[in-house]
């Protein structure tokens, strides 16, 4: 990228935000902190109002306006794969905003990125695993969620236990949201239990967010927490062989259960997973019954066999 470019795109970077620290620049454009300098100093003396704030970073002073940004085809075609992807993994109240934002987005593009656009759209997809959802779960709280987390507020909700099958109520400090194992995850100090807790968010009913505040800092020690969290949920390698007969009817499911790789092994299809559920592969595994072998782990291969004995056993009671 040469200069005059860059200097273009920190002047955006210095509008996209209240306060932008150097190093936050550096690391964008990989340069050295002097040349975040001597760039800011070149915006400055073409008449560019900067504000500096000590140990803080730099502003744009109130009342100065960029002109409208334009994106390139290339920006244009990367938030459309986002917008996508953010439409299958978050919730209806986010997905009501993205696409409002999207109809903005596409509105200031030029003719030709539009044109673009509309030719690749159709054929970019995200396929997800359907799942049913529980019609008592509203699954439209990521919006207050979100508010929260900026406004520093207690939120209070009946969250849903699956091991127990009940409802407690929960006063809860908001610190994070995650995304993982397929699912959006609260991190946050539960009042109730004293101590810093997960929670899914699709078990999250009857949310109100309280006028009481909480001091963030005081749980600092929560990516720590989180990293515990995300270890617990470390993937597992597991090998599993088809008979080729059989392999070719697995081809669209088996994306979904955390497919690698595959080889032809002795006559079979044989096919790497990375899973961090046995249960759930194993249920899957059972419906090939005899057109298919667990190599490894052990741990798989013993859950496969008490689901056969148990549909076994249930099955003889009738």
């Amino acid at each position: 990228m040469n200069r005059i470019d860059r200097l273009s795109a920190i002047l955006i970077q210095l509008q996209s935000k209240k306060v932008v620290k150097a190093h936050e620049i550096a690391e964008r454009f990989d340069i050295s902190l002097r040349t975040v300098y001597r760039d800011v100093r070149a915006l400055e003396e073409a008449g560019v109002p900067i504000g500096a704030e000590a140990g803080v970073g730099y502003f744009l002073m109130e009342g100065y306006n960029l002109p409208p940004v334009k994106f390139s085809k290339e920006e244009a075609g990367a938030i459309l794969m986002a917008t996508k992807l953010a439409e299958k993994n978050t919730d209806n109240s986010i997905r009501h905003h993205l696409s409002d934002a999207l109809f903005k987005i596409k509105a200031a593009l030029r003719v030709e990125e539009k044109a673009y656009l509309e030719s690749i759209d159709n054929n970019i997809e995200v396929i997800e695993v359907p799942y049913s959802v529980k019609p008592d779960f509203p699954d439209n709280f990521l919006t207050e969620l979100q508010q929260a987390l900026a406004d520093y507020r207690v939120i209070n909700f009946d969250y849903y236990s699956n091991y127990a099958d009940s409802f407690t109520n929960r006063d809860v400090e908001p610190l994070s949201l995650c995304f993982y194992t397929n699912h959006w995850h609260l991190i946050g100090f539960c009042r109730l239990r004293q101590d810093l807790r997960d929670f899914r968010v699709d078990r999250i009913m009857k949310l109100k967010t309280k006028e009481d505040t909480f001091d963030a800092k005081a749980h600092s020690d929560y990516t720590s927490y989180l990293e515990t969290i995300l270890q617990r949920n470390d993937l597992e390698e597991a090998i599993i062989r088809f008979k080729p007969r059989m392999a070719r009817f697995v081809n669209e499911q088996k994306y979904f259960m955390g497919f690698v790789e595959s080889e032809q092994v002795d006559g079979w299809e044989q096919m790497k997973f990375m899973t961090s559920s046995n249960m759930g592969l194993a249920h899957w595994v059972i419906q090939f019954v005899d057109q298919v072998e667990v190599i490894s782990p052990k741990s798989l291969k013993e859950e496969v066999i008490k689901l056969i004995e148990k549909g076994k056993e249930h099955h003889l009671s009738y």
